[in-house]
């Protein structure tokens, strides 16, 4: 797609969650997405580069380091713009803060207010960039925090409407900067995923004055040449189209936005990011990763176990196994009966494949800082919890529990991880239980010690079928 001297060409990733090395496939790579970036750089007169948000969580670069490798090398690839993620909190704001005032993209935060945390000063409303003589406005759309990420990590941000905080700016930009055109950058899902928080389909259909939306958090690959793509103009307010761009997950994809400056009008891409078509790597870059490996390295060739079998990343094998080892760690654990297990689909980043299972590959499954907790609570709350599981496809139950059986007076005794106990990806009614025992363990560690317990016997595992 050759571009014009009149267009702008906007490069764009989300959701990249430390993919800093290419997957098992040889997808993605950030070395690679430099070379990429760096060609596009020397064809194109008017290039912008723009984050949605989450780039960090998902590998050991992250757990190890804690941004520090992916804020350099957002740095090296020159980002220009980036926003929060949700993930961008697991470590809480001080280190967000500590890590994000090191960044050299403008940080664009719109609806937060952030004035009593220390994230203070570090965001902007919005910026301009003007290309040729033109004015793009540049917003920045966050969800809302509550019920998504821990409340402790989230003290003190003020949470403002996203519809309103957006078309609000919008009109500013538009009659009091004459700006041309109007980004919004956004990290609230393609599709809604909760009521506190509209979509980017949403937001598009009730915007006025946006002409891009640069969307994240939904994993959601929209690819136009697809027959299946999903909707990526949508009809807004006034008639208008607005084009939505997002590219998946993990840096598999690199979004090409073309926008005519003459007409702003917009047309969109994605560009793989795969050895089989491009196998350059820059070496400058890859020369910030390197220190970091030695550490990463020694977890890849700790053995600790045999797996039969593969359990494929979002399958329900791997859900259903991640579940029965919890309960029967959290069994092993305490001297009282443990009804069931539960875990969210959303806190398991990869598949195990057949054969030999590695420290670097659970760890990397597993990646958040959850520990397993037992808790009592009510049938009724417990009925609430599993109605919010099977409203997002279902999550990990334990198999010898049914929960379409559930006694609405009974109080049950339920094995999961503190993040969900505490409220975490919309689990509230859990809330209302009460946390009995809390392990010293993190949900990693108590599933290394489940498979090490095996002694090296090849675990074998049939439970295919969902059970939600």
């Amino acid at each position: 797609m050759a571009a014009m001297a009149s267009d702008l060409v906007i490069l764009h990733t989300n959701d990249t969650h430390s993919a800093i090395d290419p997957n098992d496939n040889n997808e993605g790579g950030i070395l690679r997405r430099k070379v990429l970036i760096d060609s596009v750089r020397s064809a194109q007169r008017n290039v912008l580069l723009i984050d949605a948000g989450d780039a960090v969580q998902g590998t050991l670069y992250y757990t190890l380091f804690k941004g520090e490798v992916e804020r350099k090398l957002m740095n090296a690839l020159g980002y220009e713009i980036q926003i929060l993620g949700n993930h961008e909190f697991d470590h809480g704001m001080q280190v967000l803060a500590d890590e994000w005032r090191q960044l050299n993209a403008e940080r664009l935060c719109t609806n937060y207010d952030l004035r009593h945390t220390p994230l203070d000063s570090l965001f902007k409303q919005y910026t301009i960039k003007e290309y040729d003589g033109k004015k793009i406005g540049i917003i920045g759309i966050n969800l809302n925090p509550e019920g998504m990420i821990a409340s402790h990590h989230t003290e003190g941000i003020v949470y403002l409407d996203a519809i309103k905080a957006a078309n609000s700016l919008a009109w500013y930009l538009r009659n009091v900067e004459h700006v041309d055109a109007v980004i919004a950058v956004t990290h609230i899902g393609y599709e809604k995923s909760a009521d506190n928080t509209p979509s980017d389909c949403e937001l598009a259909a009730a915007s006025e004055g946006i002409d891009i939306i640069i969307g994240g958090h939904s994993h959601t690959l929209i690819d136009p040449d697809a027959t299946d793509a999903p909707s990526f103009r949508i009809p807004n307010a006034v008639g208008d189209t607005v084009l939505i761009a997002q590219t998946g997950s993990r840096g598999k994809e690199l979004g090409e936005i073309t926008l005519n400056l003459d007409d702003m009008k917009a047309k969109s891409r994605l560009i793989s990011v795969d050895s089989r078509l491009d196998n350059r790597i820059d070496q400058t870059t890859a020369a910030i990763i390197d220190p970091y490996r030695a550490d990463i390295e020694k977890l890849k060739k700790t053995r600790i176990g045999t797996l039969a079998q593969e359990m494929p990343a979002g399958s329900n094998i791997l859900l259903n196994w991640v579940a029965d080892e919890m309960l029967a760690y959290a069994r092993g654990s305490v001297h009282c009966d443990v009804d069931l297990s539960i875990v969210n689909k959303g806190g398991i980043r990869r598949g195990l494949p057949k054969g030999t299972i590695t420290k670097e590959e659970v760890m990397t499954m597993l990646p958040f800082d959850n520990h397993l907790v037992i808790m009592e609570i009510k049938g009724s709350d417990l009925t609430a919890a599993f109605k919010v599981m099977e409203g997002r496809g279902g999550d990990g139950v334990s198999g010898d529990f049914d929960w379409r059986n559930i006694d609405p007076d009974h109080t049950y005794t339920l094995a999961t991880i503190d993040y969900l106990a505490n409220g975490g990806d919309y689990m509230e009614p859990l809330t209302h239980g009460t946390i009995i025992y809390r392990t010293h363990h993190k949900l990693d560690e108590a599933m290394m010690q489940r498979i090490e317990s095996r002694n090296g016997k090849p675990l074998k595992y049939a439970q295919t079928k969902a059970r939600m």
